[in-house]
């Protein structure tokens, strides 16, 4: 049973200005293991994370370093939530999540879908 959808788009050009603009964000937003990634593919994070804030009904309280975005072997994009993104998941009854990003043409996008 599907327990939560989200979906988020980001302006690559306009997330790059924001970083610079504001040089301790990337440390706010994201956790050691994404930092250091290519700009599409944190723009493609921010993306994940904002969608699956939207999937969990984007409560308040929720942190961003509570949610982690990898890849398998095979470039898969996988969820980790730990502490209140985790919290929350269990709120919702949500077991699994699924999680798909592109970027292309200067937009990141990302699609949650949380089951039970």
């Amino acid at each position: 049973m599907i327990v939560g959808v989200g979906i988020d788009v980001v302006d690559v050009a306009r997330f790059e200005q924001t970083l610079g603009r504001t040089p301790g964000l990337r440390a706010r937003l994201f956790t050691p293991g994404e930092r250091d990634l290519p700009l599409g593919s944190l723009a493609g994070r921010f993306a994940a994370k904002e969608a699956l804030a939207k999937a969990l009904g984007a409560p308040a309280g929720l942190a961003w370093l509570d949610a982690e975005i990898t890849n398998d072997s095979n470039g898969r994009p996988a969820l980790t939530m730990a502490g209140s993104v985790a919290e929350r998941a269990s709120a919702v009854a949500a077991r699994r999540a699924h999680l798909s990003i592109s970027h292309d043409a200067g937009i990141a996008s990302a699609v949650v879908v949380l089951e039970g």
